[in-house]
């Protein structure tokens, strides 16, 4: 997963959170609105599971993730691990992590197969609307086949939200036994998370 923020004082903020598909080399970019925050990129993943992964992969039981190190999908950040459980209890997806190490973000697969080829898409293009980015994200092809699709999410995401030491303990969370801190797995809970 990887994130750009670009803010403009009159149009605003375009945050693209996107998701690359490796087996299927197609890229989905969420663009918010709003902040970047866990909820935000685990509302990009859920568009992405509705919009295509449902379709492409109908017979899934199991979804993994490499993240970066930091950011809204951090190891660290709670508020992640708690979006990423409520995601596994809606879809009934196992979902598995994998950080990269930290300082090692551009070794994501993302950067090089899906978010450079955005970059090279739209140089020297301005930026100047919200439409304009999703359609230049959306526009985004390579001679490999690379397929990009692209949705403006207008939603807010309240930042500072706390979660309690108590609502940590109660998720349906595996750490693996190679650096469990970075490497986890959230599975369905039988009862269903609360959603807030």
């Amino acid at each position: 997963m990887h994130i750009h923020d670009f803010a403009d004082p009159k149009l605003g903020k375009a945050i693209p959170y996107g998701v690359y598909d490796l087996a299927a080399n197609t890229g989905w970019v969420n663009v918010g609105t709003d902040h970047d925050t866990a909820a935000f990129a685990v509302e990009s993943i859920r568009r992405w599971w509705h919009g295509q992964g449902t379709t492409a992969y109908p017979q899934a039981t199991r979804l993994l993730i490499t993240a970066d190190a930091g950011g809204s999908n951090g190891y660290r950040t709670r508020a992640w691990k708690l979006e990423l459980a409520r995601l596994a209890a809606e879809t009934g997806l196992t979902t598995t992590v994998c950080h990269l190490p930290p300082g090692t973000s551009k070794w994501n697969k993302i950067e090089h197969r899906l978010f450079s080829h955005i970059t090279m898409n739209w140089r020297g293009h301005p930026l100047t609307s919200h439409e304009v980015i999703v359609e230049s994200i959306a526009a985004t092809t390579t001679r490999t086949g690379l397929r990009v699709r692209a949705q403006l999410d207008t939603n807010t995401y309240p930042t500072g939200v706390a979660i309690s030491d108590a609502e940590m303990a109660a998720l349906p969370l595996t750490r693996h036994a190679f650096h469990g801190d970075w490497n986890y797995a959230l599975v369905r809970h039988e009862a269903p998370l609360d959603t807030g």
